[in-house]
């Protein structure tokens, strides 16, 4: 049985953190938290492979060996993705406002704590996704990104609108979000609505949240929507960098 443990761990490690083969099990992510990481966090006698795991919280956070310091926030509840109802229930966690919270594992990872506005957070599409278990990227926001963010910024108003701008070809819409913490804001919550006003499903649609500060000071987010179409598998993980070349000094991969 241990040795069946043993090559069980093995290969989902592989697939955690090599997404061709994740492709070969899609239940990669959900069998190192379920079966490794929460356990560990209870006391059971098995190694621990989170960097977190919040019982109470209901998440674990993953080193993901892709990028030099990416994270991944990941429900200990079965959850699939971006389209599962009960992300939209009164009561539900607010992984997001979980995931900005551990983007402590980013700074520590760079050795740095970055600023805000160079700080993201994405989740795909169901369609680009090849994970069936929820999971948000934790990883610095892509320069150019980051830049064009800040010159369209002062017109990003809290009400969802297409960018003046396209971000790697696709027109993104985009709102401003004043909850500098996201104490009382749920970014899955302020998507739905918008996605059924275009008669979207929600498993079509991607998200990235973009740490940002308004004109006067006052810290503030970006929320950023694209959604499936012709030749667009909604991948808002495109507008991040996984080398966090915004950064500037020298990285150790931990």
């Amino acid at each position: 049985m241990k040795r069946i443990n043993n090559i069980r761990l093995l290969a989902a490690l592989c697939c955690a953190f090599l997404p061709l083969a994740c492709q070969a099990n899609p239940n990669a992510l959900w069998e190192i938290v379920h079966d490794y990481c929460e356990p560990a966090a209870e006391g059971a006698h098995v190694r621990q492979k989170c960097a977190d795991v919040s019982l109470a919280g209901g998440y674990a956070v993953l080193k993901d060996i892709v990028g030099v310091a990416q994270y991944l926030l990941i429900p200990t509840a079965r959850v699939t993705g971006i389209e599962s109802p009960e992300l939209l229930a009164p009561d539900s966690p607010n992984y997001f406002r979980d995931a900005w919270i551990a983007r402590v594992y980013l700074n520590r990872a760079l050795g740095r704590t970055l600023p805000r506005d160079q700080v993201s957070l994405a989740i795909n599409s169901a369609k680009a996704r090849s994970q069936e278990q929820l999971h948000i990227h934790i990883d610095c926001l892509a320069a150019d990104v980051a830049q064009t963010l800040r010159e369209v910024g002062p017109r990003i108003g809290t009400e969802w609108a297409p960018l003046p701008v396209r971000l790697r070809g696709h027109v993104y819409s985009a709102m401003r979000i004043d909850d500098a913490d996201l104490a009382h804001t749920d970014p899955f919550k302020l998507l739905a609505p918008y996605a059924a006003s275009r008669g979207q499903s929600m498993g079509e649609q991607t998200l990235l949240l973009a740490g940002a500060v308004r004109s006067d000071g006052a810290p503030a987010f970006y929320l950023l929507n694209d959604h499936v179409g012709p030749g667009n598998f909604a991948w808002a993980e495109e507008l991040q960098d996984h080398t966090c070349a915004l950064a500037d000094r020298s990285i150790e991969k931990p």
